[in-house]
This record gives structure tokens, C-alpha cells and sequence, in this order.
């Protein structure tokens, strides 16, 4: 039986249509600025003379598996973490999917469609949206949460996700931002020794690939078997595949640990122009490429700051969040300066 519409939250809704008009710097899409970087581009245009054949994802799912020491019966490739969630919804049997929020809001939308009734866990802004692991109803058999989360940027410790595995229970973990978070210390990729454990990665966020979609699955064999019974045949094209061997590689990984340090940095700098501003407050357990605000009339401030050319993400189509939140995607310092002028014009002007 299907659940009835969510009409309070648009969950089809994603931070690319806030920059779809106007020539506007962009903070409100999570991917890095500046990617893909020119050796990325130089090996996907190098695979265009293969285009004549069919995919071939054996050696790029043999590298995804070598990156997180698994076996490939445990890697599965997809169109993106997008794809994932699809997959998830329609081939697992499922009779309780909890889904905890605010997060990514492509899990729930996927179960939904999937004729899915949808439980929902929200965290609170008191707590700092912290995971309370007690608020997951016992008897639910799909959970789902993102770490670090989007749109809140907490990282979650691993142990407290971990501890959520239950017998006859799929645990979801969305680790699309993982690699923007220095070192991985929360990291549960690569884990082999918790039960009904799914990891989703997404190669779209850190190297600036979202146009080519590109992602996979990290789970038990049985898992990654039923998932991929669901896919259509060649569901991962040959430029992402190629994409998906070159961004595991040692070099790669390196440079992504690296871009990982500048955005922690970049992240400090825009924290600390923010608590200059006493109408702001900030999720300030921030550890992924991007910030959760609030502030008195939000959407107003949002469309001055589109008029003064940024744009930001409304947070208002996340479940557990309202009207009076935005999310900011991490910059250079640079375009934060900029930015941050901006705000305060743009806050100056709503409260004139």
C-alpha cells in the first residue's frame, strides 16, 4: 500500500535548481568547485574511442573493491547513490523503512515511490542533530541515515551507527560526503563485521562528476546479488566506469585527502565569519563540505543574496527543518569574503 503525499516537504527537490537561472556563484550544490581536475578529464576523454562496445565494469569494480580491501562480491557500481536508493527500495522486501532526518531526502522519495510506507526519526536542533540511536523504533527492518548528513554536515561516530544493526535488519548508511572529511574517522566502508550492513558512496561530490553519475554499494554478497538482479544490463556507462577505476587509484585517493584538508580550513574560516553575524546560528558540529544555518526570514534573505548574485539552498524541503533554514556549500576564502558581504547586505536589507 502506498503512503499518502508528503505535501509538507518537497523531497524531489535538490540544491541544482536554486542555480538553473542567472549567472550566480554557486552555494548551494555540495560538489567542489573547480573539478573535475584537468588529469580526470584527460582519462574519461581518453576512453571516448572505446564507446563502440558495451561497458565492461569488471576492472573498475575490482579497483572499488582493492580501495576498501572487500572482495568484488561485495562491490556493486550504479548510476550515482541516486540509483542506489532506487535499487534499495524495490529489490529488498521491506515491511518497516525508517529513514532518519533531516537528510538526503532521495531514500525516502525512492521508498515512497517504491509503494513504501515511510517512518521518519527526526533529530533535533537542541541536540545539535545528533543520532539517538533510542528514537529507532526496534521493529524496523531499513534504516537509512547519511554520515556526515546532509544538510546538517554532522558526522556521526561509527560505533553509534554501528549499534543500530539489529538480526533481519538493513542498515543504510549514506557516506556520499565521506571523503570530504579528513582521514575517515566515522567511516564504515570497508567493515565486514557489522550485520545487514550497505554503504553508498558517491564519486560525484569530491571529484565534480555529477553529470556522469557514478557511485556504488558496499554490502554483503547476498546484498549486492539482489541489488543487482534489479539493474537494467550496462547500468554504469564506459566514461563513468573509467571515472570510477581513475579516482581509486593511490594518486587519487592522495590528492582527495588533500582537497579534504582545504575544505576543513576553508570550512573554519567560513564558521568563524558567520558567528560574526548575531542573526545567524550555526550547526557548529560542522564536518562536511557545507554548513546548516537559521535565521529570521530565511527566504528573504535568500532572494537578496540571489540578487546579489549567490545562491544558497532553501532547507526547507528537508523533513524536521523549516523555512527559516539554509544550507552553504564550503568555498575557497576567497568567494566566502564575497560571500559574506553579501549576507550582511542581504540581512541589512530584510531588516530595514
Amino acid at each position: 500500500m502506498r503512503t499518502r503525499t508528503d505535501t509538507t516537504h518537497d523531497l524531489r527537490h535538490h540544491g541544482d535548481a536554486e542555480v538553473r537561472e542567472g549567472d550566480l556563484t554557486d552555494l548551494a550544490v555540495n560538489v567542489r568547485a573547480d573539478t573535475p581536475p584537468a588529469w580526470l578529464k584527460a582519462r574519461i576523454a581518453a576512453s571516448l574511442d572505446t564507446l563502440a562496445a558495451y561497458p565492461d565494469g569488471r576492472a573498475a569494480r575490482a579497483a572499488v573493491a582493492a580501495r576498501h580491501g572487500l572482495p568484488v562480491e561485495r562491490v556493486l557500481l550504479t548510476a550515482g547513490a541516486a540509483e542506489a536508493f532506487v535499487l534499495l527500495a524495490r529489490a529488498l522486501a521491506v515491511r518497516r523503512p525508517v529513514v532518519v532526518h533531516p537528510q538526503f531526502t532521495e531514500p525516502e522519495a525512492a521508498l515512497r515511490d517504491a509503494g513504501h510506507e515511510v517512518g521518519r526519526v527526526l533529530l533535533r536542533e537542541e541536540d545539535g542533530f545528533r543520532l539517538a540511536p533510542a528514537a529507532v523504533p526496534e521493529d524496523a527492518d531499513l534504516v537509512v541515515i547519511g554520515n556526515p548528513t546532509n544538510p546538517t554536515s554532522v558526522l556521526h561516530p561509527a560505533s553509534a551507527i554501528a549499534g543500530l544493526a539489529r538480526p533481519g535488519r538493513t542498515l543504510v548508511v549514506d557516506e556520499a560526503f565521506m571523503d570530504a572529511v579528513p582521514d575517515e574517522p566515522e567511516a564504515l566502508a570497508g567493515r565486514t563485521d557489522v550485520p545487514g550492513l550497505v554503504v553508498l558512496r558517491s564519486l560525484t561530490k569530491t571529484w565534480g562528476l555529477a553529470g556522469l553519475r557514478i557511485g556504488y554499494v558496499l554490502a554483503e554478497p547476498e546484498t549486492i546479488a539482489a541489488l543487482e538482479r534489479a539493474q537494467p544490463l550496462w547500468p554504469v556507462s564506459t566514461l563513468a566506469l573509467t571515472a570510477a577505476e581513475a579516482c581509486v587509484e593511490p594518486a587519487a585517493l592522495a590528492e582527495a585527502t588533500r582537497a579534504a584538508h582545504k575544505v576543513a580550513a576553508d570550512r573554519a574560516h567560513l564558521l568563524a565569519g558567520l558567528a560574526e553575524f548575531d542573526e545567524v546560528r550555526v550547526v557548529e558540529a560542522a564536518e562536511g563540505p557545507f554548513v546548516l544555518v537559521r535565521m529570521k526570514r530565511a527566504e528573504q534573505v535568500r532572494e537578496r543574496l540571489r540578487g546579489l548574485g549567490f545562491a544558497v539552498r532553501r532547507g526547507d524541503t528537508f523533513p524536521g527543518l523549516g523555512t527559516e533554514w539554509l544550507r552553504l556549500a564550503v568555498r575557497d576564502r576567497s568567494t566566502t569574503g564575497r560571500f559574506l558581504q553579501a549576507l550582511d547586505q542581504s540581512l541589512t536589507l530584510v531588516a530595514d
